[in-house]
């Protein structure tokens, strides 16, 4: 009987390494392949190149991804939902912006995944699955368009294009660390793509070079040919930097120094720029007294996060209400409560926002006219763990769509810019320009874009020095508390005090050796012992250490060991007569 068990255990531990084996090899397959950025893989070819002297195709070499809201003829668009795709046909034709790019000579090599029904920032799609953020692969990828930022990360493709409605392309690439780019609204053509809010969705692009933002932004925009013009004016606004759960003055700063490098000027700072709001977009008032956790807020900024919000789901209700109803899919509960919450907003609201959405296009061209930059956090917080509550948090989604509003709501261009990383999250900052300002966006982004990247990594190497002379000098005072409960017989809160700075600074042999004399103390001879062997490991020729060695092997009896540890103390510091006393009193007994 108990063989047949021990059989039968063997068999069961086998096949359950075998399991664990598998799904290890599925999921570094998955990972290693595409991060579950696809929703599905083909490739859509560019035309022959023209025959010389004509110039080559400009996105010649280029490959790209879609995500899986734009037309592609023979294809059904999923929109995030299987059942969309389930109850819809294949697509007649191709979206004319997605035509542009192949034609312009790039290749697309598949659809990437959004957010169901793209209404949602978070990246996360219970039915296809959320893409791996590669920078933080512990934490959401950030959405509508996750795939497309995260196809783009893992180097699966030199681009990627997706929908930016109120932070679609702006979150992910800010969480994933890459260049995202939001074109002024009505920029760009959305036939062939299913809209989200016609008021705001905008067809945006992610890339990590910003040579390559910049060629695809004037195939899609068809400029023409210009001198690229610097900016006059650079303005922080400081109120919105108030809203970063890290410290403001790591991003701000590596603004100021690449723009005091590169253009020979100071950074302009808007002390409060929801004032300048107030004053130049009256009807955001009606939006005050909005409440959140019980506290009314009045703040312009806040207000025009309200605004954004009444539209999209007003916009998004219209657009999409009857399919809902019709085909009864399987949908996220948070769209389904606030598409029946749609129904209660009036026509006249929708209007009073729409004039806000005037003013504030008027108010932010007035403030940076044709050759002025705004500088603004692209997110709050850093990205949230998976499956955390911590996404569906109001106050979180109030911070996202304070800073998310102010483009989307005045229909400006903007772009954001990776600067790094803080504890091990990606950072982000964001640059706004006037409506229709898209060129001199894209060539700001270009001359930036290096200095910007140099001074994150200066000032990024000088927060950890200042980190570690930090935790250094908070160690050297713990190991001072530490001597003076020795010195006051306190033993165990010398240890406690020893232990700390150890904890701070763990390569220092003196904490080691002095917690060690604190455990001869109270009897502890095992952990003196180990402390010192860490001590001599650290400094070969700390004298202390062998000799409170050599004392916690003769307690505990190894005494040939301790009279090595006594004669090589001796070796250090000959004229030591603790050691050489000692030394000479174990070989007369057990030698």
């Amino acid at each position: 009987m108990g063989s047949s068990s021990s059989a039968n255990l063997w068999v069961l531990l086998g096949l359950g390494l075998a399991g664990i084996l598998i799904m290890t090899r599925k999921l570094k397959k998955v990972v290693k392949e595409d991060f579950g950025a696809f929703v599905e893989r083909f490739q859509l070819l560019p035309p022959p190149q023209p025959a010389p002297p004509k110039a080559p195709h400009p996105l010649t070499g280029l490959s790209f991804s879609v995500s899986d809201l734009f037309d592609i003829d023979g294809f059904v668009t999923g929109f995030g939902n299987p059942d969309w795709a389930r109850t819809h046909e294949a697509a007649s034709q191709t979206s004319p912006v997605l035509s542009a790019l192949i034609e312009g000579g790039a290749t697309c090599i598949g659809k990437t995944v959004v957010d169901e029904m793209a209404y949602s920032i978070s990246g996360e799609n219970k039915h296809y699955g959320t893409p791996t953020n590669p920078a933080a692969p512990a934490r959401i990828p950030g959405g509508s368009s996750s795939g497309g930022a995260v196809a783009v990360a893992a180097n699966l493709v030199d681009f990627s294009l997706g929908i930016d409605t109120d932070g679609g392309v702006r979150v992910p690439a800010g969480y994933c660390g890459v260049i995202g780019f939001r074109p002024s609204h009505g920029a760009l053509s959305h036939v062939g793509i299913i809209p989200v809010s016609s008021s705001f969705d905008t067809v945006g692009w992610f890339a990590k070079d910003p040579n390559i933002l910049r060629r695809v932004g004037h195939v899609l925009l068809q400029v023409p040919f210009a001198v690229q013009r610097n900016p006059r004016n650079i303005i922080i606004a400081d109120d919105y930097f108030q809203m970063l759960k890290i410290s403001a003055d790591q991003v701000t700063q590596v603004v100021i120094k690449s723009t005091e490098k590169l253009f020979g000027r100071q950074v302009l700072r808007h002390e409060n720029l929801g004032d300048y709001f107030d004053a130049k977009v009256p009807s955001l008032k009606a939006f005050y007294g909005k409440k959140s956790n019980g506290e009314v807020k009045s703040s312009s900024i806040r207000s025009l996060a309200n605004a954004m919000q009444l539209i999209k789901r007003y916009e998004f209700k219209h657009n999409h209400e009857e399919w809902i109803s019709s085909a009864k899919p399987i949908l996220d509960p948070v769209i389904r409560a606030q598409i029946h919450e749609s129904l209660e907003i009036e026509d006249k609201e929708i209007e009073s926002c729409h004039t806000i959405r005037n003013e504030m296009r008027m108010a932010l061209n007035s403030l940076l006219k044709d050759d002025g930059i705004l500088v603004i956090p692209t997110n709050a917080d850093p990205p949230p763990k998976l499956g955390h509550r911590e996404t569906l948090s109001e106050d979180r989604l109030s911070r996202a769509f304070s800073l998310l509003s102010l483009a989307s709501m005045s229909g400006c261009c903007q772009v954001s810019v990776p600067l790094g990383f803080y504890d091990k999250c990606p950072v982000s900052v964001s640059l706004v320009a006037r409506h229709g300002g898209d060129r001199f966006l894209l060539d700001t982004v270009q001359t930036m874009y290096a200095s910007l990247q140099e001074q994150a990594d200066i000032i990024s190497k000088s927060k950890l020095s200042t980190n570690a002379i930090s935790r250094e000098t908070s160690a050297e005072i713990a190991k001072e508390k530490g001597n003076q409960a020795f010195k006051d017989k306190q033993y165990q809160k010398a240890i406690s005090s020893y232990t700390e700075a150890i904890k701070l600074s763990g390569n220092n042999a003196t904490y080691y050796s002095n917690r060690a004399a604190a455990h001869l103390e109270i009897g502890s001879f095992l952990q003196a012992e180990a402390d010192c062997t860490k001590a001599i490991n650290l400094d070969k020729k700390n004298v202390k250490a062998y000799l409170r060695r050599g004392t916690a092997r003769e307690m505990l009896g190894y005494y040939k060991e301790a009279i090595e540890d006594f004669s090589y103390a001796l070796v250090l510091e000959p004229t030591n007569k603790r050691a050489a006393v000692s030394a000479e009193r174990l070989r007369k007994l057990f030698l």
